[in-house]
């Protein structure tokens, strides 16, 4: 694996400062585009031309439907959670389609395990399980299927994670239009009844939860049972199950989660387990130092001034 985004790796500011999105200049591309992991959306780090806002800026890949897209950023807009990056403004009639989140450093999930070297330790994992479950659930409480969890759409920030890409799986295709195979889409985490058309529903997110965790510990969202932690074999495998009424509830996944949280860390003062599991040295140190890396380089970028016409006086 190889780093990306505005990390290790990355390309410096300035390779996209000449581009502009709506009312923001580009900063850097968030993700790397030689990795094996599809993103749902092309994203990048913009800024505003003030230089008053730093946002996570996505637009829909070539070929999708814009409309599809701007329908589920949109909506995006309600979510609740605190783990949750929501858009704050997006494209306006007439214009093309974009969406915006608040920038906060971070790191796209493969990223992260390419910083690592590899799959991460199992304390990440179960703070990822929990904090993805307890997300799941509010989401869940508010009638709505996230559609679009997969390990790119996970960004690991230093207080916690966020999540990207609501809608993907609708923005891609209509419900009953088989959507193996379209641009974005990661196979492994695509539930079988939504590759196949089927409408989302809450036990499909299960589905691709169990797919992201299993790339988190493993760094592959279908790798074979032996593969993945002994702690988590089981309950990441019925996740995994082409049959949706086998799969775990949420607040099963939490309490399985849960059960890595030992008593100190209890009276730490930690309000919730996931707040405990996401104490510090919940990350790895790489992948701290390059979230650290990443906000210095992005914070250096310069924008350059917009482009005035003016028209000759005779």
């Amino acid at each position: 694996m190889r780093a990306t985004g505005a990390g290790p790796g990355a390309a410096q500011p300035g390779t996209t400062a000449s581009r502009r999105i709506g009312p923001y200049v580009l900063i850097t591309a968030l993700d790397d585009p030689y990795s094996r992991i599809p993103v749902p959306e092309r994203r990048y780090i913009a800024r505003s031309d003030d230089g008053e806002h730093t946002v996570l800026l996505s637009v829909p890949h070539r070929g999708t439907d814009p409309q599809r897209f701007m329908a589920e950023a949109d909506t995006s807009r309600y979510l609740l959670g605190p783990f949750v990056a929501s858009t704050v403004t997006c494209a306006g009639p007439g214009e093309a389609a974009w969406a915006a989140r608040r920038y906060l450093p971070g790191l796209p999930l493969p990223t992260a395990l390419a910083v690592h070297g590899g799959p991460l330790p199992e304390r990440t994992v179960r703070a990822l399980g929990a904090a993805l479950a307890e997300s799941l659930g509010v989401m869940h409480g508010q009638g709505l299927t996230y559609a679009g969890l997969s390990p790119a759409a996970v960004l690991l920030a230093a207080d916690g994670l966020r999540l990207t890409c609501f809608g993907a799986v609708r923005a891609a295709a209509p419900d009953g239009t088989p959507r193996s195979g379209l641009p974005g889409l990661e196979p492994g985490s695509l539930p079988p009844e939504q590759a196949a058309g089927g409408h989302p529903r809450p036990l499909g997110d299960v589905y691709a939860l169990g797919a992201t965790l299993a790339y988190a510990a493993t760094g592959q969202t279908a790798p074979e049972g032996d593969e993945l932690p002994p702690a988590l074999r089981t309950v990441i495998s019925r996740c995994l199950s082409r049959d949706p009424a086998i799969r775990p509830q949420l607040a099963e996944l939490q309490g399985v989660f849960a059960s890595g949280v030992n008593q100190e860390s209890a009276r730490a003062g930690f309000t919730t387990t996931t707040t405990a599991l996401l104490g510090p040295g919940w990350l790895p140190s790489r992948v701290i130092a390059a979230i650290a890396h990443q906000s210095a380089t992005v914070l250096a970028a310069e924008i350059p001034p917009p482009t005035v016409s003016t028209s000759r006086q005779d």
